[in-house]
């Protein structure tokens, strides 16, 4: 059990039973009232961000969080199947907990496993991936004073705003952090 003295940011908790990793946290104390912790904190389950007031005297138990390694196999109905790059062992997670880290997932992309207790909850993608340009307009010449972009799906159903020399058939590098162009591959 941790007192609040030991919650720091990146810290990984329990909270009503399930996982939370600390994102923020401010401590204070205000005369003679007692300490107190305000934090901000995401469901690793979930993905759901709340704020949090831990009082003084408040225990909180510490999160059995594991990270492994698996490669995304394929999507099946309302789910996406992976296998443990460990041993071999191949699992399902709904599409509620994976989200938007669907628009990145493409076939063989390693990913870690973030697993609670010793059952995969969530997975966190690569920061960069490479995904091929399905469908991209014509880059129209013309009022380019600034630098011009467009927008392009990518083979995942994704669209990502690019430069205007990008064309179908491209492969991209995209940032799955904040959803970006980076560089062709």
């Amino acid at each position: 059990m941790l007192n609040i003295s030991k919650i720091k940011s990146g810290k990984n908790i329990v909270l009503e039973g399930e996982p939370f990793k600390v994102l923020w946290d401010e401590h204070s104390k205000m005369g003679r009232a007692g300490a107190v912790l305000r934090t901000k904190l995401k469901n690793l389950a979930t993905g759901a961000v709340l704020e949090k007031t831990f009082q003084g005297a408040d225990k909180i138990e510490e999160a059995d969080i594991e990270k492994t390694y698996a490669q995304y196999l394929y999507q099946d109905g309302d789910g996406f199947a992976f296998m443990d790059s460990a041993d071999y062992e191949q699992f399902s997670l709904p599409k509620k907990v994976i989200g938007d880290l669907a628009d990145y997932l493409v076939e063989g992309v390693e990913v870690s496993i973030i697993n609670f207790n010793g059952n995969p909850i969530n997975i966190e993608l690569p920061v960069k991936v490479e995904l091929t340009v399905t469908q991209a307009p014509p880059g129209i010449k013309g009022d380019t004073a600034s630098s011009g972009d467009k927008l392009v799906t990518v083979e995942t159903g994704a669209k990502i705003t690019t430069p205007l020399f990008i064309n179908e058939g491209d492969k991209i590098i995209v940032n799955t952090e904040k959803g970006e162009y980076v560089s062709r591959a």
